[in-house]
């Protein structure tokens, strides 16, 4: 994470099964990366990614501390390893639907159910991921289905850039408002009731129409969780016919391709 001796340190982790393994002369080892990094997900996935610490992990395996870092260097390391781990468990390699649509679909619904079972990875940041096979693995299912609706070029990564960032953040939201839950023991609904006050008391209709008519017409009656997946499946619609507006698959000429 923080790209201290990256390639000759992570990579190698990163990308271990894609290195034919050696068979080392002596004493076979008690433990496997595979083992470390699977560890480090079932304690954060029951606990909450603070609590995977080396030290936890090497209780969990029952093991030195210190043997850890024989298999995984850092602990900043491990967090890597695990991100990718379940970005692989998606599947996203296998076959796919024919529609574009359809494989934006299941790449969406793959994306929150990976962070329904690892909620931990919305406190993880995602600005520098690690460089492994998960990672890349979403990144060539996108752009696979957006290539063939003939933007142009430029567009293309923009385009799978913008579904993507969008996919993601909601499904982050949505881990954030579970841990949340599991932290407080209130669920995001029960939070705003219990600050009912603010709208009897410190809400000044005049200061605010837009929302006091939306309010009154009850365009608030659904609950926050379902009004911000609402909004998801709205936004996500119109930035998926947007992309095939600007192709012209939609019976509209595309826009000038000059235009960058």
């Amino acid at each position: 994470m923080d790209g201290t001796d990256f390639t000759g340190r992570i990579l190698p982790l990163l990308w271990r099964r894609s290195i034919p393994a050696r068979k080392a002369a002596g004493r076979p080892p008690r433990l496997t990366v595979d083992a470390v990094v699977a560890a480090g997900i079932r304690i954060a996935d029951a606990e909450g990614i603070e609590a995977a610490s080396m030290a936890r992990l090497g209780a969990e395996l029952s093991v030195a501390t210190m043997t850890l870092y024989t298999y995984v260097p850092s602990r900043d390391d491990l967090v890597d390893l695990m991100v990718d781990e379940v970005f692989v468990e998606r599947g996203l390699h296998g076959p796919r639907p024919e529609d574009w649509r359809e494989q934006i679909r299941s790449y969406a619904d793959r994306t929150f159910a990976m962070y329904r079972a690892h909620p931990w990875l919305a406190r993880v940041s995602q600005l520098r991921p690690p460089i492994g096979p998960g990672m890349l693995a979403e990144q060539e299912y996108v752009l696979a289905a957006v290539s063939g609706l003939g933007l142009p070029t430029a567009q293309v990564s923009r385009a799978a850039t913008a579904i993507s960032g969008w996919v993601v953040a909601a499904a982050r939201q949505e881990a954030e408002s579970t841990l949340l839950r599991r932290a407080t023991g209130l669920s995001s609904d029960e939070w705003w009731l219990q600050r009912g006050e603010l709208w009897e008391k410190w809400f000044d209709v005049e200061a605010h129409p837009a929302m006091t008519a939306l309010w009154n017409a009850g365009g608030f009656d659904r609950g926050a969780d379902e009004q911000a997946r609402d909004a998801y499946e709205y936004g996500l619609g119109l930035l998926l016919d947007g992309i095939e507006r600007s192709s012209g698959s939609l019976g509209f000429p595309p826009p000038d391709s000059s235009v960058q």
